[in-house]
């Protein structure tokens, strides 16, 4: 496919994308950049957060992954659903009623200073490292598509995407990721139902035929209950599914400050519980185009790539269908990738500049600008990690990132389950060892389970591994409670 059309494409497509975000981000303060200012419609929010959940990794690698897989990724995206019920009905009336900006806020009013800053700074790595991923994977996209052929370095590709990103969340913070997100989540959404329909025809399949062939593929095997050694095992999917996204949404300030964009409590949970059940059924639309693919390549006797990431890309890409179709790739390629990158940008500004530096209790001009040199600061921290990814070639798939998520967003979904959990207070400075040790603790774990656990493989349950260790590292830090003197009841029963 000509580099020229696709760059033509993309550039189109980012003109429509920043005059959304000018219009949407006029007007803006410090308190929309970080909240949005609490006016929200909720449906909208709903509809763009199923861009933000879906990223670029998700676009190329969940329809490779059927071949290996089949449809066991939703057994996940099942619990995913439940997660949201959970975040809904018990973490967004909490933060709404503390009225937080960052939610890491609520581990200072629990235990002490030292849980919040091991919560932000955790939450810091966990969103540079897992957006570098998302993005690294993009550019190496771009890199074969449209800079290689022009005979642009990489390092030119990794500077326009990060200061893309960069420039559109620059002006309104969450108010323009919202519409913006919006946007890209309409482009996602028509993008993958397109290259359906376009497969679909090559393969002279109508719509019956295109489920009756999507439903009796071997590789449409939806649940697995057989082995529990398998990594794909039900329960070790749905789980994982409800822990990985209490904590890579519900104590995550990426996602979580959308829903506190919210007017108020209620219509933060009708987005979230809506957001939940949409994102099922377009994962369910990458699955069917993964299906599709497969039959695709067996019919016409293409040799599938080494690795299922390359499947999607080389198919839209590479003249077997009209050019519509690998426009369409392209756009639903960066409307993903650029959703997460986006509001992932947002939220380390926000953490860093109210968590870290704790800006926030500063006056209006000050704060204005500190957060923009922290949002300068954290773009380029981001352009140099994915760089330093591609210096070691390190390619990214969706286990990666769950895999990633596991070691880093358990020490915070473990502090957040004891703080609303138990009412015992602990010893604030030494939670960054439990913290610490939690991490290292899985990682000896899933190394050694097969020949501890008589063949058992963890697979994404490692993130409740992970939280339990911290839980239980933090009873052995519960301090004890002084006993009352004599003087104080006498001091009480006089009131």
């Amino acid at each position: 496919m000509s580099p020229v059309i696709l760059s033509i494409t993309i550039i189109a497509y980012f003109v429509i994308l920043f005059t959304v975000s000018y219009i949407a981000g006029r007007k803006a303060d410090n308190e929309g950049f970080f909240v949005g200012n609490r006016k929200s419609t909720w449906y909208i929010v709903a509809f763009a957060m199923i861009g933000s959940s879906i990223s670029g990794v998700t676009f190329v690698s969940v329809p490779g992954m059927v071949q290996a897989s089949g449809f066991s990724y939703l057994q996940m995206v099942l619990g995913f659903i439940v997660g949201q019920f959970i975040i809904a009905f018990l973490l967004v009336p909490l933060f709404y009623r503390m009225k937080l900006v960052s939610i890491y806020e609520y581990l200072e009013n629990r235990f002490g200073a030292m849980s919040y800053i091991t919560g932000a700074w955790f939450f810091f790595v966990s969103k540079m490292l897992g957006a570098a991923v998302r993005l690294f994977l993009v550019c190496l996209t771009l890199q074969l598509l449209i800079f290689e052929p022009f005979q642009l370095p990489f390092l030119l590709n990794v500077a326009l995407t990060v200061f893309i990103v960069w420039l559109y969340t620059f002006r309104g913070g969450v108010k323009s990721l919202i519409w913006t997100d919006s946007l890209k989540t309409f482009c996602l959404v028509v993008s993958v139902i397109l290259c359906i329909y376009y497969i679909a025809s090559n393969l002279q399949l109508d719509f019956k035929g295109l489920i009756t062939t999507v439903s009796e593929s071997k590789f449409s095997k939806l649940f697995f209950f057989d082995d529990i050694n398998d990594k794909r095992y039900f329960f070790k999917y749905f789980l994982a599914g409800v822990f990985t996204v209490i904590a890579m949404n519900g104590l995550d300030q990426d996602m979580m400050q959308r829903n506190l964009s919210c007017k108020n409590f209620r219509d933060s949970q009708k987005n979230m519980i809506t957001s939940g059940i949409l994102q099922f059924f377009v994962i369910l639309l990458f699955l069917m185009l993964g299906v599709l693919l497969y039959t695709f390549t067996a019919q016409q006797g293409i040799i599938n790539p080494d690795k299922s990431d390359e499947l999607f890309p080389m198919i839209a890409t590479g003249g077997y269908f009209p050019a519509i179709v690998g426009i369409l790739f392209i756009i639903g390629l960066i409307s993903s990738a650029y959703s997460a990158a986006g509001s992932a940008l947002t939220a380390l500004t926000t953490s860093f500049t109210v968590d870290i530096l704790k800006a926030h209790k500063k006056e209006e001009a000050i704060l204005s600008k500190i957060r923009k040199r922290v949002h300068i600061g954290m773009a380029i921290v981001m352009g140099l990690v994915i760089f330093v990814f591609n210096l070691v070639n390190s390619t990214s798939v969706i286990d990666a990132i769950y895999t990633l998520a596991s070691y880093t967003y358990g020490p915070i979904l473990g502090l957040f389950a004891f703080g609303i959990f138990t009412k015992k207070q602990v010893y604030d400075k030494y939670i960054p060892v439990v913290a610490i040790l939690s991490p290292l603790l899985c990682y000896v774990l899933q190394r050694n389970s097969e020949a501890w656990f008589a063949g058992y493989q963890i697979s994404y349950e490692l993130l409740i591994l992970n939280a339990s260790f911290t839980f239980a590292g933090l009873c052995v830090l519960i301090r004890k409670e002084k006993k009352v003197g004599v003087s104080e009841p006498n001091k009480i029963s006089e009131q």
